[in-house]
């Protein structure tokens, strides 16, 4: 075990008092499965006992919860083995509901489990066209995975975390085995969960991601992208049922306090708004075709764009092309960047931005609107409108955004006045 446990209302106290809130943040680069997750949040010091005590509340009987320790990829890792003495794996949405509902579980825990399970119900109805509460949740309507969702949400509250990140999802490839037969991997069901998540596929046929583990992701992580900034409290890592010669088998989750790493990130400091530096060295490529990227890329939902002139090697002149993306759309803007440049590779960092709030406004300089940019301390004319309006008028661009800026100062002040 790699953290301390603690009692669920007494830490919820404390939060409170102090103010802090606690993060956990999941690590799926070989994917997430129920009960990878929930061994992950024992190994990070959730008490195996309390979780116990909470599922015990189920109206649901014939099953056992194990935990054994393993090496998976050289990382030592919590398994959690459930047991069962009920064959069900089928059961619909409703009675799953009230297995729920039924229990004596805290607030948060229920509510955090109904979300999950009527996550998977929406996405199963929507697949097959059905009404939800006719679903029969064929992967997910099992003993075991009823206590892999519950467990999960029970580990959490136990260990006392307010809010749920993370990473980008891994999926692999070819074939799963289901109740409907073979499906392709990841299953329908998986990518119906995770749409709108970002996600990417390890050149693996494993199934490195299960309904029950994006069903969990999805219903409760708030934000996806790099670990967020937090003073590390504790750590662990899940294991799944077999070991791979690829990568280690596991989850990773992390627990601290968020926005207390330690470091003066300057203003807005705390955790900001996770993005991905995506870049491309070129030297091969006409200018044209450069600021055509730029163009692109921005059209297609960058955050920002720019070229750096380089020296390359054996002394050739370059350029390297930058975008901000956000950690949803880096697919897309990777495709981008790659379809305009024809570069053999694009590479992409995680990053942070803290961008400052703004809004627009609208002023007239000689009868044509001006837009202005506006932050705390900052007025800015745009650009496009100041030379629109140079062109119309013949008065130099830079006057014109002078005039603007000037004209809602003035605006400003006599609103202050009255």
């Amino acid at each position: 075990m790699r953290g301390a446990s603690r009692p669920a209302a007494e830490a919820a106290g404390r939060r409170v008092a102090q103010g802090n809130e606690t993060v956990a943040w999941f690590h799926c680069f070989a994917g997430i499965a129920g009960d990878m997750a929930l061994g992950s949040l024992f190994d990070a010091g959730a008490d195996v006992d309390e979780v116990r005590a909470l599922l015990g509340t189920l109206p649901l009987d014939g099953w056992d919860l194990d935990v054994e320790h393993v090496l998976r990829g050289g990382l030592a890792a919590t398994r959690v083995v459930i047991s069962v003495s009920d064959t069900a794996q089928s059961r619909p949405y409703r009675d799953l509901v009230a297995l729920v509902e039924q229990a004596t579980l805290p607030e948060r825990v229920r509510d955090r489990s109904l979300t999950t399970l009527r996550s998977v119900a929406a996405e199963e109805a929507r697949l097959h066209g059905l009404p939800i509460d006719d679903v029969h949740l064929h992967e997910l309507g099992g003993h075991d995975t009823v206590v892999d969702i519950v467990g999960t949400m029970a580990a959490l509250e136990v260990l006392g975390i307010d809010r749920v990140e993370a990473s980008p999802i891994a999926v692999g490839l070819g074939t799963v085995s289901a109740a409907h037969g073979l499906l392709p991997n990841p299953a329908p069901a998986v990518v119906a969960l995770l749409e709108g998540v970002p996600t990417w596929g390890r050149d693996l046929d494993v199934e490195l991601t299960t309904p029950t583990g994006a069903a969990i992701v999805r219903a409760v992580a708030e934000r996806f992208g790099p670990l967020p900034s937090m003073r590390i409290a504790a750590s662990g890592f899940g294991a799944g049922s077999r070991d791979l010669d690829e990568l280690p088998n596991v989850v990773q989750v992390v627990v601290g306090t968020a926005g207390a790493s330690g470091v003066d990130l300057g203003a807005g400091s705390g955790t900001g708004q996770p993005i991905y530096l995506l870049e491309a060295n070129l030297d091969d490529v006409a200018g044209e075709q450069l600021a055509q990227t730029v163009v692109a890329l921005l059209e297609a939902g960058a955050f920002d764009a720019w070229l750096t002139p380089v020296v390359m090697k054996k002394g050739r002149p370059g350029a390297v092309v930058h975008a901000l993306a956000d950690v949803a759309d880096v697919a897309r803007l990777r495709a981008v960047l790659r379809a305009e440049t024809g570069t053999f590779g694009v590479r992409g960092t995680p990053v942070e931005r803290w961008p400052a709030a703004r809004h627009f406004e609208t002023v007239e300089v000689d009868g044509h609107p001006v837009r202005l940019k506006i932050s705390a301390g900052r007025v800015k004319a745009e650009h496009a409108d100041t030379v629109a309006v140079s062109r119309a008028t013949g008065r130099p661009a830079r006057e014109v955004a002078a005039r603007a800026e000037a004209r809602w100062h003035s605006a400003r002040e006599v609103v202050h006045e009255d």
